[in-house]
């Protein structure tokens, strides 16, 4: 039958477990080894590690960049269905709460063209995402602004730089036939007006250029170019660089 010794210095075990009991274990301790014991813990202290990160107060963007603060996902549909947040769209507008000091094209020095409390659209995959103050923003660079929203609805967008907004024409809802289409079957259409356009991009002297559509024009344009967006009359819109426009209808 195996005996188990406790002892201030430490544990011994005989070789067999057999038979092993509660009265079969023996704990024995000698005045000298609690004394050792409490000295040798006696002021030990255990503080938990604490990583400070550092605070900012303010965040000045450089050059032509520019700080907007993302508008919050829609956590409704417009029947008031909540969504999961899985299911929330993506933000892609904001308001401009810092610009940069501008940049420099040839010999002219070019201002940021958008002020400070301005609320814009931006590409969906442009900038850097910071979070601020405990408020999710994006730093991104001005020519990754679509445009300026100036009311509630896309129609009114201000587009920038080198883009034009387009009012898509509606997809053909039934073939040559009669056949009625699905819409997972509808061929996503690349014609539409345009609707604005921006003011035109730099040349090389910091000038302005004009582009080669107008307000009213039909166009063609490459298929999976811009940005879509539902307007507030259910009408699609994209707005796309001038580049992505392919020929003009008449």
């Amino acid at each position: 039958m195996a005996t188990v010794q406790v002892t201030g210095s430490g544990i011994g075990l005989l070789p067999s477990f057999e038979g092993l009991s509660r009265s079969s274990v023996k704990f024995s301790t000698s005045s000298a080894g609690i004394a050792s014991s409490k000295r040798s813990f006696r002021g030990l202290v255990v503080k938990a590690a604490t990583v400070v990160a550092p605070k900012y107060t303010t965040l000045k963007p450089l050059g032509d960049r520019v700080l907007v603060k993302i508008k919050t996902a829609e956590q409704k549909t417009t029947g008031g269905i909540l969504l999961p947040s899985t299911a929330q769209t993506k933000p892609q507008g904001g308001e401009v709460v810092a610009i940069g000091e501008g940049k420099t094209v040839g010999k002219a020095q070019v201002d940021v063209s958008v002020k400070t409390g301005a609320q814009v659209i931006y590409s969906k995959y442009a900038g850097t995402e910071v979070d601020f103050n405990g408020v999710s923003h994006l730093i991104l660079k001005e020519d990754d602004i679509v445009g300026i929203l100036e009311t509630e609805d896309v129609k009114d967008l201000k587009p920038l730089s080198d883009r034009v907004l387009i009012k898509v024409e509606e997809a053909e809802k039934e073939t040559a036939g009669g056949l009625l289409l699905t819409e997972a079957s509808k061929e996503k259409p690349s014609i539409g007006t345009v609707i604005a356009v921006g003011p035109g991009p730099l040349d090389e002297e910091g000038k302005r250029k004009p582009l080669s559509v107008a307000p009213g024009n039909s166009v063609l344009y490459s298929k999976y170019a811009g940005n879509d967006f539902k307007g507030a009359d259910g009408s699609d819109y994209i707005a796309l660089r001038v580049a992505d426009v392919m020929a003009v209808l008449a």
